[in-house]
């Protein structure tokens, strides 16, 4: 029995396939290749679409990066804001405390400098100066500088030829601060910068050899 040209071992060389609908040797209506390629779908804008989707997505992202950057400030700010107010509260509370203590400090010096500062009372006095200093406390007022009115409280003025600027020649009460913060001025005596006597002196004598 004669094979078919479909059946079989394939045959060596080119190989034509025939593609017609009806077979013309049986007359049938052949079924469709299985090989044969599916028709290309017609081109649409849905790559067009996709990509508009993109840009409106990324368009999103960065609004939403630029509302956490915002939220990120602000909280950076208040942040910033109570701490201030955190210090300062301390500081405040810090200073109506240490305020009660100037009057003791007072007489600690007081007593230094008549020399009374001895036994207990003296071990007493250096730990209290101590905790006050770990604290913050400062002591200030010397003689010599310059008066600045705003830490310093001039209870006393005088003229001297020894000084070139309003400066502090006695100190009468220390002043104290904490950091910036003046909790009492320094109560000194100041003197301001004595006219020059030689220079009208001189005037008087040139008026004279006339």
């Amino acid at each position: 029995m004669t094979s078919s040209p479909d059946e079989g071992e394939e045959k060596e060389g080119p190989v034509i396939r025939d593609k017609r609908r009806i077979d013309p040797e049986t007359g049938q209506v052949r079924e469709q290749a299985a090989e044969s390629p599916a028709p290309e779908a017609p081109a649409d804008d849905g790559a067009k679409a996709t990509d508009q989707e993109v840009t409106a997505l990324q368009e999103q992202l960065a609004e939403r990066v630029a509302d956490l950057q915002r939220l990120k400030a602000e909280y950076d700010n208040y942040r910033r804001r109570v701490e201030r107010d955190r210090v300062a509260v301390r500081e405040q509370a810090l200073g109506q405390v240490l305020s009660e203590l100037l009057p003791v400090l007072d007489d600690i010096v007081r007593a230094r400098e008549h020399d009374e500062l001895q036994g207990g009372f003296k071990s007493v006095a250096e730990s209290l100066e101590a905790i006050t200093g770990k604290l913050g406390l400062e002591r200030y007022g010397e003689k010599g500088e310059p008066f600045d009115p705003t830490v310093h409280e001039a209870l006393m003025h005088s003229l001297s030829p020894d000084v070139t600027e309003t400066s502090v020649v006695d100190v009468l009460q220390p002043g104290y601060r904490i950091g910036e913060r003046i909790l009492r001025a320094a109560r000194v005596a100041v003197a301001d910068p004595a006219p020059d006597a030689g220079g009208e002196s001189g005037g008087d004598t040139g008026g004279d050899g006339e």
